[in-house]
């Protein structure tokens, strides 16, 4: 499939389609190496999009292809003290196995940086495993930059984008 007919867009945690893809996304995401290889619990799959719906500073983007899940990024809000505006930190990144290298990540996480421009956000921060060397290339593709390695966390690094 062209990732040109790729469909990405803000999920409605209330839609049931957008809802299911969280889960099967995020369980691809836990069961592969970068995730921890372990299985979620199928009951937090299924309650997680109801219990983001309950936070107005959580949203995510999903990608479809021919209509099947094929991309998620899951973002929170949260306040920089420093600049006194909301940041978004982005928790998730996932993409199938099958999408990768065709700059899929780097169309969600632009819809991620229209969403934090129309929040009035000054920054975009996310953290990568150190070993995760796609990740770190796609994101510095997107303009992230690299912060700061810090073992206290698991060996991360941690990465901005100044908006």
């Amino acid at each position: 499939m062209d990732v040109a007919d790729v469909v990405v867009l803000q999920a409605s945690y209330s839609n049931p389609v957008h809802a299911e893809a969280i889960g099967v996304l995020l369980s691809h995401y836990a069961e592969g190496p970068m995730g921890g290889g372990c299985s979620l619990a199928v009951d937090q799959l299924q309650q997680l999009p109801e219990e983001l719906a309950k936070r107005p500073q959580a949203f995510s983007v999903l990608a479809f292809a021919g209509g099947q899940p094929v991309g998620l990024v899951n973002c929170f809000e949260g306040f920089s003290t420093f600049a006194c505006r909301p940041l978004v930190n982005v928790h998730d990144v996932v993409v199938l196995d099958a999408f990768r290298g065709q700059g899929l990540s780097k169309r969600m996480l632009q819809k991620v940086e229209d969403i934090a421009r129309q929040r009035g956000c000054c920054k975009i921060t996310l953290e990568v495993l150190e070993g995760n060397a796609r990740a770190q290339a796609a994101y510095k593709a997107c303009g992230f930059a690299s912060a700061m390695l810090d073992p206290a966390y698991g060996r991360m690094l941690f990465w901005s984008k100044s908006l």
